[in-house]
């Protein structure tokens, strides 16, 4: 049965998820409940945003696994998850953009699996200095956080993996990797055999954030398809309150202008934000940083959808002769295709207008021609478009 989903581009929904269950230890549990003492929901109100918190799900913590090395504390990221899941769902439903704060990247999978309860194909774009390309029979930590994209593509713990009832949860080619620069060998290998999308720290900087940020919308099928955006706080070079730091990799600005491309995005389907540690953070620097940065960001797609929505009107030309004058002038770019890259012939939709989800069948039969790692081939789950072009609402 097709679900009509209204879009609500001014509404975000803010939900938490207290969760370290997936890490090597405890801690960023608590960046919920950080982000919103430090101001987030106030902040968005104050650039345009009606807000709604859904609140925290139960808390889940990271603790010693003797039994499971391997993949330490799957209970616990099941629970984590299995709680999440039905609460993205009604927030998809509502129209509004889901704003998910969590700990773990595990969280991903709890997303994705509601924005397919709706949508037949979702991409997902992962900004992280890790690829969590691991499973459990490489992970040298049995940290199921390490696994994350194995677990999405249908290669990681059998636990998680069919967590989706028809794995996997998204396609190789419609995972993005964005911001990598460190890799295990046996990730290394990995990502050499996947046809998964791959954009390392050092080409981004090389070519430009904002760039390279267009062009990862365009190669997981953003002009059709919904996507989640994952946001790994430890992605940014320098920032000191998480686990696992790095120097190198992308820069706040670098950041700030993905994102900024990424949020604009008119198939963006949700925002998570993960693996800030507010026990790193002892005077709060880094979750006032990370507040402004998303404000700032979630700004410009308030900004960017508004002006896609509101109607274009051309001038005359007064200096050709009427009879030249047979059609009138193309309107500019809109904001939200500037910063999107998207075609002005794929409009967004507009307020009250019906959230749909096509996966095109040329796309993904052009799909199957092509070489791994860069661009897509056939080793996907063989879904197809729906006919009608609604949304699916299959569930899991």
């Amino acid at each position: 049965m097709a679900v009509k989903i209204v879009r609500q581009p001014n509404k975000i929904i803010v939900l938490g998820s207290p969760t370290s269950a997936a890490a090597m230890s405890a801690g960023h549990e608590g960046a919920p409940a950080a982000l919103r003492k430090a101001g987030l929901i106030d902040r968005l109100r104050s650039v345009g945003y009606e807000v709604e918190d859904f609140g925290d799900d139960p808390v889940q913590l990271s603790k010693p696994d003797d039994e499971s090395p391997r993949t330490r504390n799957i209970a616990g990221v099941l629970a984590s998850i299995n709680a999440l899941k039905p609460r993205v769902e009604l927030a998809v439903k509502s129209g509004a953009l889901p704003l998910i704060l969590s700990g773990d990247c595990s969280i991903v999978l709890a997303t994705v699996a509601a924005m397919r309860r709706y949508f037949r194909n979702v991409g997902l774009i992962y900004v992280d200095r890790d690829a969590d390309l691991n499973t459990p029979a490489t992970t040298p930590s049995g940290s199921l956080d390490g696994m994350v994209i194995s677990h999405v593509t249908g290669r990681g713990a059998a636990e998680l993996v069919r967590f989706w009832s028809e794995p996997p949860l998204a396609r190789d080619p419609d995972v993005a990797l964005f911001g990598y620069e460190r890799l295990d060998p046996a990730e290394q290998e990995a990502l050499g055999r996947s046809t998964l999308r791959s954009y390392p720290a050092a080409d981004i900087r090389k070519k430009g954030a904002a760039e390279m940020a267009r062009t990862v919308a365009e190669s997981i099928h953003g002009r059709k398809n919904e996507f989640v955006l994952h946001f790994d706080v430890d992605v940014i070079d320098g920032f000191s309150a998480t686990n696992f730091p790095g120097d190198g990799g992308l820069t706040f600005a670098d950041v700030r202008d993905a994102l900024e491309v990424f949020a604009a995005h008119p198939h963006l389907g949700a925002i998570e934000v993960a693996a800030y540690n507010p026990a790193k953070d002892p005077d709060g620097a880094g979750a006032k940083q990370l507040v402004d940065l998303l404000a700032d960001v979630l700004a410009k797609r308030l900004e960017a959808l508004k002006s896609a929505a509101e109607p274009k009107t051309a001038e005359p030309n007064q200096e050709k002769p009427a009879e030249e004058q047979t059609s009138a002038p193309a309107p500019a770019p809109s904001a939200a295709a500037q910063a999107g890259g998207i075609a002005e012939s794929v409009p967004p939709p507009a307020p009250e207008e019906a959230w749909v989800s096509d996966s095109d069948e040329d796309e993904s039969n052009a799909d199957a021609n092509e070489t791994p790692n860069e661009t897509p081939n056939d080793d996907a789950n063989g879904e197809s478009a729906d006919e009608t072009g609604q949304p699916d609402e299959t569930g899991s």
